[in-house]
């Protein structure tokens, strides 16, 4: 059955097929991908702990086997999900208000608007040089090859290893200053979308927001900051592979 003359319809469900549906999506996708950014964190920061903490943790992940490669399938899902109605709406709040984006009535909602594509679309690059990095392994094969005296691979030694070129850590930094804007106005987004917010509210949500996404840069910053100032070091000195 075709869909109405005039309105677009991505598939016959109402939650894809209603403008309601779609910020559904893009909120509830949003949430998920926060909680991942938040327990990603977490497990980095174990590097502080030393060699082997941070590298049991990556021992543990693999040893998940399928169940890793489901949560891998759904955060790949809800990013794909988030970005393409993201973009979706922005296309139909064009068509519906051309004048909107003619007339800059609201300077402030526009340059957050347009941070918002331009950021996402960043990390999403930034996400897919991380995996290949450090996930995949394919721009550097020689990380393949690391392993600790437990027999382990050894992401301690990756990690200062990579972070050691400074345009990777370079490009890291700016990438995170900008999923920290995203989330700055996306956090505070979510809750109006979910019918959560209020006058009242939605001041303490947007500095919410703000001191979340920052709390966040600064913890996944430090990493490279440290690799860089010498601060985590490799306990063999172990020459990066970048400064021959």
């Amino acid at each position: 059955m075709s869909a109405p003359s005039g309105k677009s319809c991505v598939c016959c469900c109402p939650l894809f097929s209603s403008s309601i549906g779609r910020k559904w999506i893009v909120a509830l996708t949003g949430i998920v991908l926060i909680l991942f950014v938040v327990g990603h964190l977490l497990g980095n920061l174990s590097i502080y702990l030393g060699p082997n903490a941070i590298n049991s943790y990556a021992s543990f992940l693999q040893s998940l086997g399928e169940i890793l490669w489901v949560i891998r399938f759904v955060l790949l899902l809800c990013v794909g999900l988030h970005v393409f109605f993201t973009i979706l709406l922005w296309h139909e709040n064009m068509a519906a208000n051309p004048r909107k984006y003619a007339v800059i009535d609201d300077l402030q909602t526009v340059i957050a608007a347009r941070w918002m594509r331009l950021s996402g679309l960043v990390v999403l690059s930034f996400v897919i040089f991380h995996l290949a990095e450090f996930t995949w392994q394919s721009l550097n094969p020689q990380f393949k090859t690391f392993s600790d005296d437990h027999g382990r691979h050894d992401v301690y030694r990756m990690v200062i290893a990579g972070f050691s070129n400074p345009f990777v850590s370079g490009f890291y930094l700016i990438a995170l200053a900008l999923l920290a804007l995203h989330l700055s106005h996306g956090i505070a987004s979510l809750f109006q979308t979910l019918g959560l917010t209020t006058s009242k509210l939605r001041p303490l949500f947007e500095r919410g927001g703000v001191i979340i996404s920052w709390t966040l840069f600064a913890g996944y910053a430090s990493i490279p900051l440290s690799v860089i100032f010498g601060i985590l070091r490799y306990p063999h000195a172990v020459a990066c592979p970048f400064c021959h």
